[in-house]
């Protein structure tokens, strides 16, 4: 059983758009911010160099799809197809896991501060009409944070952040050893305040 459905027109379509690229080896999945509210469902041309090494190779018959590791629980149910219409036809990702935080132990330490920012944290930030979401995390195990939303240009942020965010974030996460706040807090265009 396929990680992922590809239905037989997707199949067929994909295999031709691969069949224009010369250096394409075949399709890379991948959800951008899984388990938040943005998570994204992509298919990608996958050339040499661009799988990572614990990408898992799916044989599809016509062509090879390596899926992100870290996508997998988040692609559960996942369907591609292909429908034909006037036009042409349309290419859909359908993912219904792709948004649903699914966390363990075993998480990678972005998914769980994801986890943690999206369900416990932007709640309460957003009755002030703001959010905050992960950038990165630094060798330093330092969660880089950009605040969004009311809490750009608020004065209370550096608060928020310490006694907040970053207090909220160390206890669920030991091993997160600080929190640091990317956002230039003097534009002010969207202040609550």
């Amino acid at each position: 059983m396929a990680m992922v459905t590809i239905t037989e027109s997707a199949r067929e379509y994909l295999k031709e758009l691969l069949g224009k690229q010369a250096d394409a080896l075949g399709v890379r999945v991948f959800i951008n911010n899984p388990g938040t509210p943005r998570a994204e469902t992509c298919i990608a041309y996958c050339r040499e160099g661009d799988m990572q090494a614990s990408d898992v190779s799916e044989d599809y018959e016509l062509f090879t799809a390596w899926i992100e590791e870290r996508s997998i629980p988040f692609l559960e149910d996942a369907v591609v197809d292909y429908a034909k219409d006037r036009m042409g036809g349309q290419l859909t990702i359908k993912a219904p896991n792709a948004k649903m935080p699914r966390v363990d132990a075993d998480s990678t330490i972005e998914d769980r501060i994801n986890y943690v920012l999206y369900n416990e944290v932007n709640p309460s930030l957003a009755a002030h009409g703001g959010d905050v979401s992960l950038v990165e995390v630094t060798d330093e195990q330092v969660a880089i944070l950009q605040f969004g939303g009311g809490c750009q240009g608020c004065s209370a942020v550096s608060v928020t952040l310490k006694d907040g965010v970053e207090k909220t974030l160390i206890e669920q996460i030991p091993e997160l050893a600080g929190v640091r706040d990317m956002t230039d807090h003097t534009d002010r265009t969207n202040a609550f305040y």
